[in-house]
C-alpha cells in the first residue's frame, strides 16, 4: 500500500490503536506484493508477522503452506456476523469449504477513458463500450476522426493485461480457466486458455493492435504505463483498462494538469469491456491472513484488528479514500462512501460490476498453487501475441509451461 492507500491504512490503524489499550498494531510496508510474498515464503514461521496481506493469486499457496489460522475458525469461534459481506468477495478466498483469509482491499479492472476525446470523435461520453466488439468500433471511430492516435492502450503485465485480464474475460464469459472447477472442486491439473475461447478473445485483442486502432505499452513495468498513455502529448490513446484502485489517484493527478485542457471530470469510468458485453468481474486486490503459532492472545488480537478494518465504518472510509470496493454492502449506507457514490458515480462502477458477477467456479476464478508463476508464463505469451505472434501457438506453448508448473507444484504439495 503506497501513496494515498498507505495514508488511509495508517489512519485506520491509528483509529484502532487509539480506541483501546490492549493491542498495539505496527504497520511495516514491504514495498509491494512481490517483495511481501518473497519475504514471507523465505522466512521461518517465527520471523513472520502476526498478520500478512496477500493478493488474490496467493490463496492456494498460502493454504498449502499450513502457516496461517483460517479466518473461518475465527469467525466461528467468535460468532462473527458475515451476513452483510458480499458473498462473492468471501468465496474468492475460500477453497474446499474453508475461509482462509479476510478480504480487505478489493479491486477489479475498469475502463478508464478520456471523455473529451469521445466528444471530439462524435461518441457519447456517457456511454463507454461494454463489449470487445464495441471497444473495437469505438477505437476505430476515434482513430478515423483524428481525436486520438489510438483508441485503446493495452499492456502485458502479469497482474494486469498479460495475466489477470485474461482470467477476467474467462469469468465474464462463464468459461473455466482451469480444470476441476477452476481448482475449487479439486486441485487443478491444467489450464484451459489454449482452447477455443482463449484463442478467440486474444485474436480479437491482437487484431485491434495489428490494425492500428490499439497499442501495447509493454509489460507495464511502471505500474501506470497504460494509464499514462492517455496523457501522451505525441500519440495518445483514448481508453485503457486498469485497476479500480487507481481511480482516486488518476482523478487527482489529472486535476493537477497532467493532460493539458483536461480536468479530472473529463476522465470517464465504465465497466471492463468483455466478451459480448457480459457483466461482472472477478475479485481482485488482497486479503488479510492471520499467521499461525503466535499464541492465542496474539491470534485474538490479530482477529480484533481485522474486525476493525472490515467494519462497515472502516470500509466506508477506506473505499471513499482509495477507490477500492467495500467488502460489505452496509458500508454504502454510511458516509463518507454514501456521499462519494452519490456525488461521483464513477467510484461505484467497480462495486456494481463486482456484485453482477457470476456465481460458481467460473465466477470465483482460478485457484492454482503456482498461479503467480502461471501468470508470468501467460504474460509472456500475451506480449508475443501483441507483437504479432501466432495466437494459437503462443497460447499452446504457454499452456504447456503452465501445466508443467502445476504438475510440479501438485507433486510437492499434495499427498
Amino acid at each position: 500500500m503506497g501513496q494515498d492507500l498507505e495514508t488511509a491504512l495508517i489512519e485506520l490503524t491509528d483509529q484502532y490503536n487509539a480506541s483501546q489499550d490492549a493491542v498495539r498494531v505496527t504497520l511495516q510496508n514491504q514495498g509491494g506484493y512481490t517483495e511481501n510474498i518473497d519475504k514471507y515464503v523465505q522466512s521461518g514461521q517465527g520471523s513472520r508477522p502476526e498478520i500478512v496481506q496477500m493478493p488474490e493469486y496467493m490463496v492456494q499457496q498460502i493454504a498449502d503452506s499450513a502457516s496461517v489460522v483460517p479466518i473461518g475458525a475465527c469467525i466461528e469461534a467468535s460468532g462473527y456476523d458475515t451476513q452483510r459481506f458480499l458473498d462473492r468477495v468471501l468465496s474468492a478466498y475460500a477453497t474446499a469449504g474453508v475461509q482462509w483469509s479476510m478480504p480487505f482491499n478489493v479491486s477489479n479492472p475498469v475502463l478508464f477513458y478520456n471523455k473529451q476525446v469521445f466528444r471530439d470523435a462524435g461518441l457519447d461520453p456517457d456511454d463507454p463500450p461494454s463489449s470487445l466488439e464495441d471497444l473495437r468500433d469505438s477505437s476505430q471511430a476515434i482513430v478515423d476522426s483524428g481525436a486520438a492516435t489510438y483508441g485503446m492502450a493495452y499492456d502485458s503485465g502479469q497482474d494486469s493485461g498479460g495475466g489477470w485480464f485474461l482470467e477476467q474475460w474467462f469469468s465474464k464469459a462463464g468459461e473455466l480457466y482451469a480444470d476441476n472447477g477452476n481448482g475449487r472442486l479439486a486441485p487443478a491439473t491444467q489450464v484451459r486458455y489454449d482452447r477455443g475461447f482463449g484463442t478467440e478473445v486474444m485474436s480479437q485483442v491482437q487484431s485491434m493492435i495489428t490494425d492500428g486502432i490499439a497499442v501495447t505499452v509493454g509489460d507495464n513495468a511502471g505500474g501506470q504505463d497504460a494509464l499514462l498513455k492517455l496523457a501522451s502529448q505525441t500519440d495518445p490513446a483514448a481508453m485503457t483498462i486498469a485497476t479500480s484502485a487507481a481511480l482516486g489517484t488518476v482523478v487527482s493527478v489529472v486535476d493537477q494538469g497532467l493532460i493539458p485542457g483536461i480536468t479530472g471530470d473529463d476522465i470517464g469510468v465504465g465497466p471492463m469491456p468483455g466478451p459480448d458485453g457480459a457483466p461482472g468481474v472477478l475479485v481482485g486486490g488482497a486479503s488479510l491472513y492471520i499467521v499461525a503459532d503466535k499464541g492465542d492472545p496474539t491470534t485474538a488480537a490479530s482477529w480484533d484488528y481485522i474486525q476493525h478494518l472490515v467494519s462497515a465504518e472502516s470500509q466506508s472510509f477506506w473505499a471513499a479514500e482509495t477507490g477500492y470496493v467495500p467488502v460489505r454492502d452496509d458500508a454504502l449506507e454510511l458516509d463518507p462512501l454514501q456521499r462519494v457514490y452519490r456525488q461521483d458515480p464513477r467510484f461505484k462502477v467497480a462495486y456494481d460490476q463486482l456484485v453482477e458477477g457470476r456465481e460458481g467456479p467460473a465466477g470465483a476464478g482460478p485457484v492454482l498453487g503456482p498461479l503467480r508463476e502461471v501468470r508470468s508464463v501467460t504474460a509472456r505469451a500475451v506480449a508475443a501475441i501483441f507483437s504479432g505472434a501466432d495466437v494459437q501457438q503462443s497460447l499452446t506453448d504457454a499452456a504447456t509451461q503452465a501445466n508443467a508448473l502445476i504438475a510440479d507444484y501438485n507433486a510437492r504439495n499434495i499427498d
